[in-house]
């Protein structure tokens, strides 16, 4: 058996919950069938932009996409650069498949499960942009090690991106800001980039809107857009 050190992100894999939503329409699933194969991040083997797009594009990383609509709109703005969506949900990667059908975005490639297998496989410094858009908050405390915010998961984070790169990470749950902010707040790997409040109350120009933080909006609550730079 392997040893691992403790904060080894290979510890730390319950991350999600159920892995299944709702029952697949006819249609849904003919497209799972038909186009997540073309698009499925390799299940083996070491990974970089050559192996995935075949050229040397900037990569970026979306963690846990939900239904793909930030994924999409990063993808459509940025076709030069490569973008792997990570997510467990089989609802979730059903919805990224239409907007890749729909967009017609062949710079997106999808791996559903664990983000931390496919960060593992990835070279260090090869990472431009890392997102983690409203994460489950496990807001239990005997929970709490499981979120995505804790010290390996970061130190992977951190490995993977380039130094001046970033990492965004997106909530409305004041227990997973208040987290957050702490935790990575005690990095010297990861520099705020924050001066005034609006900084991080306002949604950057650029950090197209999910279904989720819509939804939060709807219901009043306030969401926060932490922007940490890679140093």
């Amino acid at each position: 058996m392997t040893a691992h050190k403790p904060g080894d992100p290979t510890t730390l894999r319950r991350l999600y919950g159920r892995s299944k939503g709702h029952k697949l329409r006819d249609g849904q699933a003919a497209l799972i069938e038909e186009s997540l194969p073309r698009y499925s991040v390799p299940e083996t083997g070491p990974l970089d932009s050559r192996i995935l797009f075949g050229d040397d594009r900037p990569l970026q990383v979306e963690i846990g996409f939900g239904a793909g609509e930030h994924l999409a709109g990063q993808a459509g703005a940025n076709p030069d650069h490569g973008f792997v969506g990570c997510e467990p949900f089989l609802n979730g990667v059903v919805g990224a498949l239409n907007h890749i059908r729909d967009d017609k975005l062949e710079n997106v490639r999808l791996h559903m499960g664990d983000a931390l297998d496919v960060l593992e496989r990835l070279p260090d410094a090869s990472l431009t942009r890392v997102y983690l858009l409203h994460p489950d908050p496990w807001p239990k405390a005997r929970h709490s090690k499981r979120r995505m915010v804790n010290p390996g998961p970061l130190d992977l984070i951190a490995r993977k991106l380039k130094s001046g790169a970033e990492f965004r990470l997106g909530t409305d749950d004041p227990t997973y800001c208040r987290w957050s902010m702490m935790v990575l707040n005690q990095r010297r790997d990861f520099v705020w980039q924050a001066n005034t409040p609006q900084d991080f109350l306002t949604r950057p120009a650029d950090w197209p809107q999910t279904r989720y933080e819509m939804k939060a909006r709807q219901k009043g609550h306030e969401v926060w857009y932490f922007r940490y730079i890679r140093t």
